[in-house]
């Protein structure tokens, strides 16, 4: 088909055709239409083919196939099915990362030296015959991988259909850690809480909260949303962020930045950290349990979301009598120096 009379359905239609015959030739060229036509379909069009890609995955050769995730997850950012969508390609991140981890453990085992870059370079022949082709494979195209899970965890009936999240965290970290903190979207987005009861304790005023939190990427945006609802809502004291701040924690859009509440402090007394994620906070009798305390400095950040495709959301469900909120607090240090 020539170029100029392709449409992504049609390319779709051929790259099926082509991978399922076997033919290298001909889905090697459906492919090339396929990544040249996907920026002029429309959201409708991506709708419809978008599922019949992701039911193809599997089939696709190791060589485009992380691409392939990767031009799905983009059709699920512009409108196409997730829960359709997402299956095989957390599939294939799991794939990814299984390879990805055999390739960290046979590079050690052959020399180690510093890993290689599969975002700046492309494999050598040495790289090849040194670790093997699937798990060279599967560690250049995580990157690719990591973006279309990333792509589909965006939605919370995802994150909450998805099997064996703990096994994905688990590997996820391994890889992470074996490259020095990598992989942090895909780590941070796996463990991303939903409808997750939260009990809040103020120190200074001796009250407590409970609250309920979906798809916040970090800390940050919970401090700004936590500082939004108890702040603002005049259950503490304190200077409360923006209404901008809070909207573009929750789903909005703009620029601004916004100055700390609190100090976000564990039951032990460590300290939270903003730039951690909201499964940091330990749990304490099946629920998790953090402790407000005056910030012992001043701390501005730009208010937003990590993931500005997932919608973030904190409810205050109630405040705690006051003799529970005691109680609460009689079980917990005092926040410790860093």
């Amino acid at each position: 088909m020539n170029s100029g009379q392709a449409t992504f359905s049609s390319a779709v239609a051929d790259f099926e055709a082509a991978v399922r015959a076997r033919d290298s030739q001909a889905s090697g060229d459906a492919f090339g239409l396929l990544q040249q036509t996907f920026h002029d379909a429309d959201d409708a069009e991506l709708a419809a083919v978008a599922p019949r890609l992701a039911t193809l995955l599997p089939e696709v050769p190791p060589g485009p196939r992380s691409v392939v995730a990767v031009v799905i997850g983009a059709a699920v950012e512009r409108g196409a099915d997730p829960l359709a969508c997402a299956p095989t390609v957390l599939a294939g991140v799991g794939e990814a990362l299984a390879g990805a981890e055999e390739f960290t453990t046979r590079w050690a085992a052959t020399g180690g030296g510093d890993l290689p870059d599969p975002e700046h370079s492309d494999p050598e022949d040495a790289v090849f015959d040194r670790v093997g082709q699937p798990a060279t494979e599967a560690w250049w195209t995580l990157p690719q991988w990591e973006m279309a899970a990333v792509a589909v965890l965006n939605h919370k009936p995802v994150r909450l259909a998805l099997p064996d999240r703990a096994a994905l965290i688990d590997a996820a970290e391994r890889v992470g850690d074996a490259t020095g903190g990598g992989l942090k979207y895909l780590r941070y987005m796996l463990a991303v809480l939903d409808d997750e009861p939260l009990v809040v304790l103020h120190r200074e005023s001796g009250t407590g909260y409970r609250v309920r939190i979906s798809g916040l990427g970090d800390n940050f945006q919970l401090h700004t949303l936590l500082a939004g609802e108890l702040v603002g809502g005049g259950h503490v004291p304190g200077t409360a962020p923006s209404n901008l701040a809070v909207a573009v924690c929750r789903a909005g859009t703009g620029d601004t930045d916004t100055t700390g509440s609190f100090n976000l402090v564990a039951p032990d007394g460590t300290w939270i950290w903003n730039e951690g994620i909201p499964a940091d906070i330990p749990v304490v009798d099946g629920v998790r349990l953090l402790v407000l305390d005056p910030p012992p400095y001043e701390r501005a950040w730009p208010a937003g979301r990590l993931f500005s495709n997932m919608p973030g959301d904190l409810v205050l469900e109630a405040a705690l009598p006051a003799s529970e909120a005691a109680e609460w607090l009689a079980r917990t240090a005092p926040a410790k120096d860093v």
